[in-house]
C-alpha cells in the first residue's frame, strides 16, 4: 500500500468553546460533552460460542451470510464476547464516547518518511511469515527511505501535506452535533493509525475523561485486515493491558457499507455529478477502490473484495431505482511492490475503456469518505491524465462524502444503534507476548534483522524489483 497513495478539502469549522483541540505536537483530537444518563439495556452479542476460535481480530460474527457469502453481524456491528459489565460510575449513568478511526497522513513534507515507516512497520500491511517477523522494522525503514522522495512529490502536488486530519476533525465535530440533536451527548475522539493523533493517544484521553461506554467507528465503509482490522488489533492490545479499559463496554461498527443512509448519500453524489455531463446517460460510472494484496483475500480470508463488490451492487441498485441505468465497472488502485494485488487495476482498465471507445467517464472513489492523496493526486491528477491520453474525452469525479449531512446523520444513527450492544473486551496478556517485549531480545532482533535486510534488499535482483514496482 503506497502512502503517497495512502493518505475538495472542506472549510475549517470553528468549534465552540466546549470543544477542545490539540496542537500539532501530537496529542489526541477530541470533542467533549457532558455525561449521559441512559437506561440499562440488554447487552446483545451475535457470536456463537463455537465461533469464537475463528474470529478475526477477536471480532464476533453471527452465522447469517450475505448474498456474496460473507459472515456479518446485523448492520455491521460487532461486539466482543464476554459478560456485560456495570458502569464505571454510579448505577444508571453513562459517559459515552465515540472513537473515529482513520489512516492518518503526513501534515508536512518532513512527516512523509516517518509516516511511511509507521505504515510499513504494521504487520497487517506487510505480512511476513512468523519466522521473518524480526525483519519488520528494518524492512519498513528501508522501504520508507526508498519511497519517501516519490511520496513527497505527491504530497507537494496537493499543497504540501494530507488534509485527512482536518477533514476527520470536521466530521467528528459534525457527528457530535448531530448526536446531540438526537439527545445523545457524547465525547467524539479521533484516532489515526499511522500519524497524529495516534489511536493510542485518543485512548488515553478516553481513559482520562472516564468514558464508561464506547462506540468505535472506523471510517472505512468496508472491512479489511489492512484498515479496520489493523486499527482494531491496536485497540485490543491497549485495552487488554489496562484494568479500566478492559472492563469498558465497547461496540465496534465493523463495516457499514450496507446502510441505507450511506448508499443514498453515495447515489446522491453520483447523480449530481452525472448532471454535469452533456449526455448523462452515456457516462461510464467508474468505481475505483483501494486495492489490497491478493494474498489477503485468498490466504488470510479478508472479506474486503466480497464487501466491495456487494457495495457496488447496492449503490447501483439505488441508482437504478432512480431511473439511472448507466454502465459501470469496478477497479482497484494504489498497488505497490512486486506482488499481485486485487484486479482489475484502475490504470489498466482506464486504458482498456479508452480503447473500447468510451468517451465520458465519472470516477467514484468508493472506499474513501474523505479527500486525501489517493483522491486529490492519484485520481484527480494521475488517472485523469491517463484517461485523457487513452481517448476518454469527458472526465468527472465524485467528491468524497466528507461532511455531507445525510452521511453524517447516518453515522449518528449507526452509533445510536450500536450503543446498547457494547460489551467488555478483556483478553489477558499471554506469556509469549511478555517475552517479545524483552529489551535484549528486541535489540538482537533489530541488529540481525537490519543486517539481513541490508544484504537481501541490496542484491541485484531485489534492487531491480524495487526499481520497477516500488520507486
Amino acid at each position: 500500500m503506497d502512502s503517497a497513495t495512502c493518505s475538495r478539502v472542506l472549510p475549517q469549522i470553528n468549534l465552540s468553546h466546549s470543544d477542545r483541540r490539540v496542537s500539532a505536537s501530537g496529542s489526541a483530537s477530541f470533542h467533549s460533552s457532558k455525561g449521559l444518563k441512559i437506561s440499562k439495556q440488554l447487552t446483545v452479542s451475535c457470536s456463537a460460542a463455537s465461533d469464537k476460535g475463528n474470529d478475526m481480530f477477536g471480532l464476533s460474527h453471527c452465522s447469517k451470510k450475505n448474498p456474496v457469502g460473507e459472515v456479518l453481524c446485523p448492520a455491521g456491528v460487532c461486539t466482543y464476547g464476554g459478560t456485560a459489565v456495570e458502569s464505571h460510575s454510579h448505577a444508571g449513568e453513562e459517559k459515552v464516547g465515540v472513537l473515529l478511526l482513520n489512516l492518518g497522513g503526513p501534515e508536512t513534507l518532513n512527516d512523509v518518511q516517518p509516516f511511511l515507516f509507521n505504515l510499513f512497520a504494521d504487520p497487517d500491511i506487510i505480512r511476513l511469515p512468523r519466522l521473518f517477523r524480526f525483519l519488520q522494522q528494518p524492512l519498513a525503514k528501508l522501504i520508507s527511505v526508498l519511497r519517501a522522495p516519490k511520496s513527497k512529490e505527491g504530497y507537494a502536488a496537493i499543497g504540501g501535506g494530507s488534509p485527512l486530519r482536518k477533514i476527520t476533525d470536521e466530521q467528528a465535530n459534525e457527528l457530535k452535533k448531530t448526536l446531540e440533536s438526537k439527545n445523545l451527548p457524547v465525547n467524539v475522539y479521533v484516532g489515526m493509525r499511522y500519524w497524529y493523533p495516534f489511536t493510542e493517544e485518543a485512548v488515553q484521553q478516553i481513559k482520562k475523561d472516564r468514558i464508561t461506554r464506547l462506540v468505535v467507528l472506523p471510517l472505512y465503509p468496508q472491512f479489511s485486515i489492512s484498515t479496520t482490522g489493523s486499527s482494531v488489533s491496536v485497540l485490543q492490545d491497549i485495552f487488554r493491558k489496562d484494568a479500566y479499559l478492559s472492563r469498558m463496554p465497547v461496540s465496534i461498527i465493523n463495516s457499514w457499507y450496507r446502510r441505507e443512509g450511506y448508499l443514498k448519500s453515495m447515489a446522491d453524489l453520483i447523480s449530481k455529478e452525472l448532471e454535469s455531463f452533456s449526455e448523462p446517460a452515456e457516462v461510464m460510472i467508474f468505481f475505483s477502490a483501494h486495492g489490497v494484496p491478493l494474498s489477503y483475500v485468498e490466504d488470510a480470508g479478508d472479506p474486503y473484495k466480497d464487501q466491495m463488490e456487494e457495495c457496488i451492487f447496492l449503490i447501483m441498485k439505488e441508482l437504478k431505482s432512480r431511473g439511472i441505468n448507466n454502465e459501470h465497472t469496478l477497479a482497484y488502485q494504489s498497488r505497490v511492490g512486486p506482488v499481485q494485488w486485487l484486479k482489475p487495476y484502475t490504470d489498466e482498465v482506464l486504458v482498456e475503456l479508452g480503447q473500447k471507445g468510451v468517451k465520458s467517464l465519472l470516477a467514484v472513489p468508493v472506499s474513501f469518505v474523505s479527500e486525501h492523496i489517493e483522491t486529490l493526486e492519484e485520481i484527480d491528477m494521475e488517472y485523469r491524465e491517463l484517461a485523457l491520453e487513452s481517448g476518454i474525452e469527458n472526465w468527472g469525479r465524485v467528491p468524497a462524502l466528507g461532511c455531507t449531512p445525510s452521511f453524517i446523520t447516518d453515522l449518528a444513527d449507526a452509533v445510536i444503534e450500536a450503543l446498547p450492544l457494547a460489551t467488555a473486551m478483556s483478553t489477558p496478556q499471554t506469556t509469549s507476548e511478555v517475552v517479545d517485549h524483552d529489551p535484549l531480545r528486541y535489540a538482537i532482533k533489530i541488529f540481525f534483522g537490519s543486517f539481513l535486510a541490508f544484504v537481501l534488499f541490496f542484491s541485484p535482483k531485489m534492487i531491480m524489483a524495487f526499481r520497477n514496482h516500488l520507486i
